[in-house]
């Protein structure tokens, strides 16, 4: 049963979440949708801390916006949180309860430079899950400075599909003709690093490289590459940038509904080069990317949602193009980590 796995994904794995500019101030936070229901990030007088989003007195939702900055209280009997303690009105109303067993259903947390990864019960350390890909990880956090734009709908389509169609370079001429195709990409360089995967490729569009030329003046990017580069980090997550100068952090997280993924976007924009002068004159490119990147994930959207319901998605009989072959990879990983789950008697 594909909801088995996704929960077992979704339980067992690191999962890149945020970055730590997007919480920069006490009680700032992020929330997010998922299969096991609503994962907040909250900055706790500087320490970053992931739970459940519910109140372990009667099952409200603490917070309610996306993201924000307020106090981690609960608007039903005033139940909070503050400094890693529960704090509950009157406390000496709930006798003979053991107030003791009252907390947060909290998750571990990891950072890799400065992108926060959550996980519940997870199977491995970060490093490991990561299999050599953290020091690249690491070195282009350091890089971002700011987010710029988030986004945030549901795809009508199972979770697999999408991260299938990031994966995959052949339907760009076809799908964003008139935005990511416009960078002619050339065929690039796959590297895997066990389930995660990174394509470089150098853009063939000679008029937008004289562009990102131009600007590099603006950025300070030690650790940007003058290519396109997508990262795939399994199960569920993207990071695309291009010359290092934008950022983009994707989740596809699976729902409780078979046709029904929680799709989040976040884009950076790296350090700048004398950031208080240049920041408005950056602006525009800024705004440009956002728009573009908006566009480029509503053709997803539209695509995506077109694949039938039933369809296999396995690596058995795959009809795949050499230029499909990290899909080929996905199918294999999940289907291995499918076999340890049932290995280990997680019902199917």
């Amino acid at each position: 049963m594909p909801q088995a796995l996704d929960q077992y994904l979704a339980r067992n794995f690191w999962h890149c979440i945020a970055h730590r500019s997007e919480l920069p101030n006490d009680r700032d936070f992020l929330r997010f949708e998922w299969i096991l229901g609503d994962l907040v990030i909250y900055n706790d007088k500087g320490t970053f801390v992931a739970f459940d989003n519910i109140c372990p007195h009667r099952g409200a939702r603490f917070l309610l916006d996306r993201d924000g900055n307020q106090p981690l209280s609960c608007a039903y009997h005033g139940w909070g949180y503050r400094g890693g303690k529960l704090r509950i009105p009157k406390p000496e109303n709930y006798k003979p309860c053991d107030l003791e067993r009252a907390r947060l259903n909290s998750y571990h947390t990891a950072w890799c430079g400065d992108f926060l990864f959550v996980a519940i019960t997870p199977l491995t350390d970060l490093p490991t899950q990561l299999g050599g890909l953290a020091d690249i990880l690491a070195g282009m956090s350091h890089d971002i400075t700011q987010r710029h734009a988030r986004i945030d709908y549901p795809y009508e389509c199972q979770w697999q599909v999408a991260v299938e169609n990031a994966l995959e370079p052949d339907h760009v001429p076809l799908v964003h003709t008139n935005t990511l195709n416009l960078l002619h990409l050339h065929a690039g360089r796959n590297s895997y690093y066990t389930y995660n995967s990174v394509l470089n490729a150098s853009i063939g569009n000679e008029t937008i490289t004289r562009g990102l030329n131009r600007i590099a003046r603006f950025f300070d990017v030690p650790h940007s590459q003058k290519t396109y580069t997508a990262i795939y980090i399994f199960p569920f997550s993207f990071l695309s940038s291009t010359y290092g100068y934008t950022y983009s952090l994707q989740n596809f997280l699976p729902s409780g509904e078979k046709q029904k993924t929680y799709f989040t976007t976040r884009m950076f924009h790296s350090r700048l080069v004398n950031a208080e002068k240049n920041r408005e004159i950056i602006k525009p490119f800024l705004d440009s990317v956002e728009q573009v990147n908006e566009t480029v994930f509503k053709e997803d959207f539209e695509i995506c949602k077109r694949i039938a319901p039933d369809f296999p998605l396995t690596s058995h009989n795959s009809i795949l193009s050499n230029t499909e072959e990290k899909i080929l990879h996905f199918r294999k990983c999940v289907e291995e980590v499918d076999a340890r789950r049932q290995a280990h008697g997680t019902p199917a």
